[in-house]
């Protein structure tokens, strides 16, 4: 389909781009899996948490694709999925607006579990929203210096899958409005638990670089791909599915949980399938495929992780 016959309600739902959402939902399935196991899962706290992530992902992407597009870093070469901002669907002025917007609309559902969480809550939520706006904007945009990743890892990983089990168990065992992190509110397996989902949300960012290495590379892009270069960019993926199968092994051994935790290893095929191809491609018609795969990889290792999770801890 040409730019020319995409409606300007479909270019909003393209700049918003759905194929990264499972990246939001994961943690919050595994969050609150660990919540249900733990007798201290919080159905009003689950869902503000569901809804704050998904906006200050949304926000990033508008972001993203607003800033990208204004440095240049978007061109007619790239292999990705359509920009809105750099194709002409809608103007820059209404892109970076709805970024602004959407990143507002995150910090009003976080004052909901600042009550809840307390002051933990309001430096977690406002550090990620300006997370997600440095990630391509202000003056050292993460994602332009090889820090990407990092970002996606502690705040899309262990800050998203930590901080949704954390509303829920203070809602459950501490009074409002905590200065600072109530017992019991924050056990380690949460940390442990989170590393799968940070893992694979990262694995989305390497094969979004790797596809665009060589464009990025072109316009001064130096995302940790373009640094890292094609071999390493693949062990730095393959090593990061590791890291997700490894961890529900670790955790069934180390106990109390049961086998139940094992569930995610069900995925593995799918895993081994578009490690293959990140290994061995670099074009995206490959690759634009294995970018979405590496999404359904990401919710379903996720929704798996999180009912072991949750019967079984």
């Amino acid at each position: 389909m040409s730019t020319q016959e995409i409606s300007r309600r479909r270019a909003w739902v393209i700049a918003a781009r759905p194929q990264t959402l499972p990246a939001t939902a994961a943690p919050v399935a595994v969050g609150t899996g660990l919540a249900v196991g733990h007798d201290v899962a919080d159905p009003f706290a689950a869902a503000a948490a569901l809804l704050g992530a998904a906006l200050i992902q949304i926000g990033t992407n508008f972001a993203n694709d607003y800033y990208d597009a204004v440095k240049g870093a978007d061109t007619d070469d790239r292999e990705g999925f359509t920009r809105v901002t750099q194709s002409g669907l809608i103007t820059p002025g209404a892109v970076k607006r709805a970024a602004y917007l959407t990143f507002a609309a995150a910090v009003l559902v976080g004052t909901t579990l600042v009550y809840v969480g307390g002051l933990p809550i309001l430096i977690v939520g406002l550090l990620s929203v300006a997370a997600g706006f440095a990630y391509t904007g202000g003056p050292y945009p993460l994602g332009y210096h090889g820090l990407g990743d990092v970002f996606v890892f502690v705040f899309f990983g262990v800050v998203a899958v930590t901080g949704t089990y954390y509303v829920q168990a203070a809602a459950t065992l501490a009074a409002p409005l905590s200065l600072s992190i109530p017992p019991e509110t924050l056990p380690p397996v949460a940390v442990v638990a989170s590393l799968p989902v940070a893992a694979l949300s990262t694995n989305i960012l390497v094969v979004n670089n790797v596809r665009d290495m060589e464009t990025d590379a072109e316009t001064g892009k130096r995302t940790l791909a373009v640094r890292l270069g094609y071999r390493w960019s693949r062990v730095q993926y393959v090593a990061l599915i590791a890291v997700a199968y490894l961890v529900p092994p670790a955790l069934w051994l180390a106990g109390p949980a049961s086998p139940a935790v094992l569930l995610p290893l069900l995925t593995t095929p799918l895993a081994v399938v578009v490690s293959r191809t990140v290994c061995t491609r670099t074009d995206g018609e490959a690759l634009n495929p294995a970018l979405e795969q590496t999404g359904k990889l990401l919710a379903a290792h996720a929704l798996l992780f999180g009912v072991g999770l949750a019967v079984s801890v």
